[in-house]
């Protein structure tokens, strides 16, 4: 059944450091434009101005925001919907900043004995994936990036994840380790990268990222390779944790990093498969936008 429409509206996905925006007319985007002014760089006190400026640019109508805008260093601290959580129970959590003009989308708590997980704008794509048919009701979807998300999806439902610092890690040994001066190559699913993700396999990961600078020291290997060495490490220990066996996997990525993701999945002994991470996002929006009363 198709979701009645609430008409055009802007969607923005508005992270820490980046943000994008879309008008969306009847589910179709008829404009996008994506920029540096993630909540870092917007700072408290500065939302509206920045949400008027938006709206000066891509039409005055009313906004709805997802991600680290409604954490508590965004905009407003938005209560997280608990797991397992729907796209109707993400719209009967929406709060209105700006009573009929802007509002923020939730995110996503699991609460289990004493440990607890959060998202903030990857349950719009993980939820979004599964209402315009990219990704069936019952799935495992991986969100990389910064902050890795793994989620299980059923019936429609976010009903287990876990997140991994993959992506800082990776960041943190390239600019401020001991590795950094090694960690000077692109990082390619090739060779290197793969013999990374083999190496993870015997669960030393930090024996193993030593081991980059004293294969360096001792002539056994040279600087080529190494950054893509160390990320077929930290990537291959995130997918081997998830113990996969044969499982579909959907990828939320951009076309360089779910490559890296695939190729460290197929290791493994998963089958990756990539999504449009956009339609994903406008589409989950959207739904939420077309529930809220």
């Amino acid at each position: 059944m198709t979701e009645p429409s609430r008409g055009p509206f802007l969607a923005v996905d508005w992270g820490t450091t980046n943000r994008r925006v879309y008008r969306v007319v009847e589910g179709v985007v008829e404009q996008t434009e994506r920029d540096d002014r993630g909540i870092v760089a917007v700072g408290q006190g500065g939302f509206a101005s920045d949400v008027a400026a938006i709206r000066t640019r891509m039409g005055d109508l009313p906004m709805l925001c997802a991600g680290m805008v409604g954490s508590n260093r965004g905009w407003i601290n938005v209560p997280y919907a608990e797991c397992p959580a729907d796209l109707a129970a993400l719209a009967d959590k929406v709060v209105w900043v700006e009573p009929g003009r802007t509002a923020i989308v939730p995110g996503v708590a699991l609460r289990t004995a004493g440990h607890a997980d959060v998202m903030r704008g990857e349950e719009v794509q993980l939820l979004g994936a599964v209402a315009v048919g990219l990704v069936p009701g019952d799935a495992v979807l991986c969100q990389p990036g910064t902050h890795c998300k793994w989620a299980t999806v059923t019936g429609g439902a976010i009903t287990q994840f876990a997140t991994a610092m993959t992506g800082e890690l990776f960041a943190l040994l390239h600019k401020h380790s001991l590795l950094a001066a090694q960690m000077t190559d692109s990082v390619e699913p090739g060779p290197d990268f793969l013999r990374g993700v083999a190496d993870a396999a015997d669960d030393a990961l930090l024996t193993r990222l030593f081991g980059v600078r004293a294969d360096f020291v001792t002539g056994l290997r040279e600087d080529a390779g190494a950054a893509s060495y160390v990320s077929g490490l930290l990537i291959g220990t995130d997918v081997r944790a998830q113990h996969l066996g044969g499982r579909d996997i959907f990828l939320l990525a951009d076309p360089n990093l779910g490559a890296l993701y695939a190729a460290a999945i197929a290791a493994a002994g998963g089958r990756a498969h990539m999504i449009d991470s956009q339609a994903a996002f406008v589409g989950g929006i959207t739904s939420i936008w077309n529930r809220l009363p």
